[in-house]
């Protein structure tokens, strides 16, 4: 629905309104943590109802976007609604454009088993790789740990919540940094900075935890300088993660699936990010206790791996129609070879 132009960035204001979530959640509990009589963990937990509420609400009052009224045929509501968004005299190309994109769509009476042929190989991959590897980044550990893991480094009960704050101002603050430069500097640009930023202060975090904790995970005496340095470098790895992976690990996705298949790939999408996350949050204590500071380098593995993956494998999405990505693919000098083999074999079938 959002104009390909600003697309990026209009995105992003979903992963803007999750951070600004997890700061808000993360300030209720330094507070809620201060009440006496077992009543603070209670308000946390029920707090949650509060969004859920929000959310129900604000469903009632959404529309319909122009796609969801042509795929019922209704073509004059949608090329309204078309004309109230762009705020335009005429739209006739665009809704032109969605209206070949459904009925094309509309040939495909099995979506998941066209996800699967060698055509949408490259969508299929990305729709498993790139919410796997989101969660591999360890961002996820930050976040629902982080009170435990500045406790560990030395800080106190209420100083490693008011230390969760901070990253959570720094998560927030860093979105914008994502919304104002994805729509000119480029996905692959924001992925590949990021990886690089995250891998480096993993890499400090990981010999500075070592230096002082080694494996028996005892710190002694820990200079307040050095736990405020680690605070340092892991808000600057949120940073890295909050204007790349964060936001672009919902971006990306969302505009590489053509309709034909995009309910199944989302799925597919949302489903893998699901599944990482709980099972991340599930292991971590354990990976914790067991491997200590090379908790980080595990993490800092999978980063450099992700990022040659981009490097190599993701072409550039910046200002393509969605309805002209299969373009972009078929420029790749990778993923070209499985569009020319689907095309090839489609005019095998049609000169015999």
């Amino acid at each position: 629905m959002a104009p390909y132009k600003y697309r990026g960035a209009l995105n992003m204001l979903f992963q803007l309104t999750i951070t600004i979530g997890i700061l808000v959640a993360n300030i209720l509990n330094y507070f809620f943590a201060q009440i006496e009589g077992g009543w603070g963990w209670r308000l946390s937990l029920g707090g949650a109802t509060v969004p859920a509420i929000i959310i129900i609400v604000g469903s009632l009052t959404l529309h319909d976007t122009p796609n969801s009224l042509i795929e019922r045929n209704k073509h004059e509501e949608a090329k309204e609604q078309l004309l109230k968004i762009r705020g335009v005299p005429n739209v006739d190309e665009e809704f032109n454009d969605l209206v070949a994109a459904s009925e094309a769509s509309r040939l495909v009476k099995h979506p998941w088993r066209t996800l699967l042929k060698r055509k949408y190989r490259a969508q299929l991959i990305f729709a498993i790789a790139i919410p796997a590897f989101q969660q591999l980044t360890g961002m996820n550990v930050i976040t629902f740990y982080a009170p435990v893991l500045f406790k560990t480094i030395g800080f106190g009960t209420n100083a490693s919540l008011i230390s969760s704050v901070i990253t959570g101002v720094v998560n927030m603050l860093a979105t914008f940094v994502s919304i104002f430069t994805v729509d000119r500097v480029g996905r692959r640009t924001l992925f590949l900075e990021g990886g690089v930023q995250m891998f480096i202060c993993q890499v400090i975090i990981t010999i500075a935890i070592a230096a002082k904790f080694g494996v028996s995970g005892n710190p002694g005496s820990l200079p307040m300088w050095y736990a405020y340095g680690l605070v340092f470098f892991i808000c600057l790895y949120v940073a890295g993660f909050a204007w790349s992976w964060g936001p672009l690990g919902w971006l990306v996705p969302s505009e590489i699936f053509p309709l034909e298949v995009r309910s199944a790939a989302q799925s597919v999408n949302v489903s893998v990010n699901m599944i990482f996350t709980f099972v991340i949050a599930q292991i971590f204590t354990s990976m914790l206790c067991h491997m200590k500071f090379g908790l980080f380098i595990f993490f800092a593995v999978f980063v450099v791996i992700m990022s040659i993956f981009i490097y190599v494998f993701l072409p550039e999405t910046k200002g393509v129609p969605i309805e002209e990505m299969t373009i972009v693919w078929k420029n790749h000098p990778y993923w070209k070879k499985f569009a020319e083999e689907e095309e090839n074999h489609g005019r095998e079938l049609y000169n015999v």
